[in-house]
């Protein structure tokens, strides 16, 4: 039995959405910037199926040129071994020639560094969201525990008070 193409068009649609949440608890978040990424096919449909992890990547500038490590895109079953990829090769992204002259100034500030957030589909496109992060010790991370923690109860408070 064949997809009919609405199907198809709908697979397309709901495409999932791979998200680096160590980098929001790890980071303290400047700048978020969209960026493309080139793929092979293989590596598009792997991030179709979400079979990608985000975790220990992170994006450096080489010649002039942004490039995402260590992102685990794992290889896709229904092909061979011969049009198969390396699950964790580099891979460029791609911005324009006047944002990476600007990132580049910007990551030459102390302590900066680039780390992907999360990977999406947009008109069809793979797109990376990279972020101009700086790491937090481990005092910020107890604050941002605290923070959530206060925030949770207090709309917790509301709820129940809506509810009475």
């Amino acid at each position: 039995m064949s997809k009919s193409k609405n199907s198809q068009s709908e697979d397309k649609k709901n495409a999932p959405t791979i998200q680096n949440r160590r980098a929001l608890h790890d980071f303290q978040v400047i700048k978020k910037i969209e960026a493309g990424i080139e793929l092979k096919g293989s590596e598009v449909k792997s991030c179709r199926e979400g079979k990608v992890q985000l975790v220990d990547s992170f994006a450096i500038m080489e010649k002039g040129e942004l490039f995402l490590h260590k992102a685990h895109i794992s290889e896709y079953k229904q092909s061979g071994p011969h049009f198969n990829h390396l699950p964790t090769r580099k891979r460029k992204l791609l911005l324009h020639r006047a944002e990476l002259r600007k990132l580049e100034q910007e990551l030459k500030v102390a302590s900066t560094t680039l780390v992907p957030l999360k990977i999406y589909f947009s008109k069809g496109n793979v797109k990376v969201e990279i972020a101009l992060a700086k790491g937090k010790n481990k005092g910020d991370k107890r604050e941002a525990l605290k923070k959530k923690e206060e925030t949770r109860a207090l709309a917790q408070a509301k709820k129940q008070a809506q509810r009475e």
